[in-house]
Parts: structure tokens; C-alpha cells; sequence
């Protein structure tokens, strides 16, 4: 008989797994460990199950980290009306992450995040710009190349272009030399991309400015754009590299860190010094969570400029959780460490203890600040 105490379900690949995955599949070693860094978050949060299960039982809940290739077996043993499922992981190219909320879906289960369509669309970089130009959001109009072929040629710019992977995250594929000010040297990148990761490129006008993350997690389900948490991200560079991101997270983060190379971005409130700003990138992540969806857990990164000019860049439905900027997050906006608050989270859509969630809201909720 399925369990019907109420559950938890955190899935996730881990990295290993989709290391051997690219490998079987003719990526070169180094090059598949590069990509399967992207799911650091698995490995970085595996270490922090436990906790994580101690505080859902605290609260009245069981749980269970399931990795992705055992979800479906999982899934068919619980009982979908007491049963939570958390997408830790998402992906739909390299990574597989994204069949987890629609495994959830078909079985009927509550999930948390986006739905499954989000998760495929935000991996693509290009179909994702796309969709949050026709919503009328302030995102750069992008080109799309193939191995040193234009697909979709960028838009002219005098400040020259920022060439990127389409479809890989946490920096993978961005090398220090990632912004041009030649369309040719963004077709040797776009050479470059494909011979390493078998991607296409985007290449995007450049846009001036500080980088900026906006993090949300909603404790309740009725949170809204108030308890955003909008930061600069300052880490000494204009933009941050594949080595830079190597050099925060997962297994090489940890060498990293052990050998002195680890230099941790500083989060500075941008409502301190630009609130206009602040306001602007409030109201387009209302605009992402009427227009297109988003909601319980995501992250959207942003460039502001000294006018307060906002550049919208990218969304994700999975943010990493275990990251810095994350538990800066839930400990400033929520007064928890991040295992309380995904605890907190679940309880609020399993058991409905609103009222508390709620009263801690009420103590806790206030202009992000670090």
C-alpha cells in the first residue's frame, strides 16, 4: 500500500551520472566533467540530505532524495495526494532533469516549480529570448550560430556583442574572451563551442552594467514579488567565466576552495543604492510569474546600469540552492538556514500550516539586504 504520511520528494541527477552519460556518448572526458558541472547543486546539497530530512521531520513530514533514474520506480509507490515532488535539477539537452515534473505530472502529483513546459524552455537560450521579447520584458535581441554559421544573424551594436552556449549553464562554454567586438570572432567561438560541447552559440549585443541575481522562494504559496530578493553580484570582473563558476561549486569548488583559489562574489541589495531599479526588476518578475508562469522557486539574472536601465538575461526554474547567493537569500528574506526553509516550503503545501509560515513571514519579510 502506497505511504500516506506526508512526503517530501527531492529528485535530482547527479553529476556522475550524467558524466557517464556524455562520455558513453563520445564527449571527451574533460569536456562531459565541464558540462556535468552544471548539476554541482546534486552534489553540494547531497551533504545536506540529512539535515534536510531532520528538519522535514521536525515538521510532520517524511523524505526521500531520489536521484533522477530512480524517479518513476519511486513515484509508483507513493500516493499522489500526499506526496511532494521538488525538481532539484532541470535539464532537457545534456541534462535530463526536466523529465522529473513531468514524471510528477503524469502521476499526478503536486510538484513544486514551474511546470514541465518552463523547464524546457528555459534551457534554450534563444526560443527563451524569444518568448520574453514577445511578453514586452527588456531582454537583448539575440543572433544564433552553428559551428561558424549564422542560423540567425545578431543585430548590429556599437558596443560590440557577448557570445554564450545556448542550451549549457553555470558559465560552461564563456571564456574570458567570450566578448567581442568582431561578428568574426564570434564565429571562432561558435566554432569553438561546437567542437567542445556540440552547441550552438548566442550572441547577444552587449549591455553595460553591474550583474545582478533575483532569487525568490515562496514559503507560502500566496508570496509575491515582496519577498524577491534583488542583489548585485559583485565579483571583481565584468562578467564571471567557466573557470570562475568551476572554482565555486561541486567537487572542483571544494579543490578550489582547499588550494586558496576560491573567491566568493559580494552580494550588495540593489535597493540600497538604485531603488528605481530595484522597482524595475520587481515588476518583471511579476510580469514572469503572470505572463509566463513562474512561481514557488526561480531565479532570473539581470545587468542594471548606473541610469537604472535593466537588461533581463536569463531565468531559471531551477536556481542553484546550495549556492551562496541562495542561502544569502533565505537567511536575509526568510530568517532560515536554506534546509529549514525548503522545509518550510513543503509543509506549507502538505500539511497547510499557513498560519505559521505565515507568522514568520510577517517577522521575516522585508527589503533584501546583506
Amino acid at each position: 500500500m502506497p505511504s500516506r504520511k506526508p512526503k517530501l520528494i527531492l529528485v535530482h541527477e547527479p553529476e556522475k551520472a550524467c558524466l557517464d552519460r556524455l562520455v558513453a556518448d563520445g564527449h571527451a572526458p574533460r569536456r562531459a566533467a565541464e558540462i556535468a558541472s552544471y548539476l554541482a547543486q546534486s552534489t553540494d546539497l547531497a551533504a545536506e540530505f540529512e539535515a534536510l530530512g531532520r528538519a522535514c521531520q521536525a515538521r510532520g513530514l517524511s523524505f526521500a532524495a531520489v536521484a533522477l533514474d530512480e524517479a518513476a520506480s519511486v513515484l509508483a509507490g507513493e500516493h499522489p495526494s500526499t506526496t511532494l515532488v521538488w525538481t532539484l535539477t532541470d535539464g532537457i539537452a545534456y541534462f535530463r532533469g526536466g523529465a522529473a515534473p513531468a514524471l510528477a505530472r503524469l502521476g499526478g502529483f503536486k510538484t513544486i516549480g514551474a511546470d514541465d513546459a518552463l523547464f524546457a524552455l528555459c534551457q534554450d537560450k534563444f526560443r527563451s529570448g524569444a518568448v520574453l521579447g514577445a511578453l514586452g520584458l527588456p531582454v537583448p535581441q539575440a543572433g544564433l550560430s552553428r559551428d561558424g554559421r549564422w542560423l540567425v544573424e545578431p543585430p548590429a551594436s556599437r558596443a560590440g556583442w557577448f557570445v554564450k552556449p545556448n542550451r549549457l549553464g553555470a558559465k560552461i562554454g564563456i571564456w574570458p574572451d567570450s566578448r567581442v567586438t568582431e561578428l568574426d570572432h564570434a564565429l571562432e567561438l561558435s566554432r569553438r563551442v561546437f567542437s567542445a560541447y556540440r552547441d550552438d552559440v548566442v550572441v547577444q549585443p552587449y549591455v553595460a552594467g553591474r550583474n545582478v541575481r533575483a532569487s525568490f522562494l515562496s514559503l507560502v504559496p500566496a508570496a509575491g514579488v515582496e519577498v524577491l530578493g534583488v542583489a548585485f553580484v559583485d565579483s571583481g570582473a565584468d562578467f564571471q567565466t567557466m573557470a570562475d563558476s568551476l572554482a565555486l561549486y561541486g567537487d572542483t569548488g571544494e579543490a578550489a576552495k582547499a588550494a586558496g583559489h576560491y573567491a566568493e562574489p559580494e552580494l550588495v541589495a540593489v535597493a540600497d543604492s538604485q531603488p528605481a531599479a530595484d522597482a524595475t526588476i520587481r515588476a518583471i518578475a511579476g510580469r514572469l510569474m503572470s505572463g509566463l508562469g513562474l512561481r514557488d522557486v526561480f531565479s532570473i539574472d539581470l545587468r542594471v546600469e548606473a541610469d537604472d536601465t535593466v537588461h533581463l538575461i536569463e531565468f531559471e526554474v531551477c536556481p542553484g540552492l546550495p549556492c551562496f547567493d541562495f542561502r544569502a537569500y533565505c537567511r536575509q528574506q526568510w530568517g532560515l538556514e536554506l534546509v529549514d526553509a525548503m522545509a518550510e516550503t513543503a509543509v506549507s503545501r502538505l500539511i497547510g500550516q499557513e498560519h505559521r509560515a505565515e507568522s514568520n513571514s510577517r517577522k521575516s519579510v522585508k527589503r533584501f539586504s546583506v
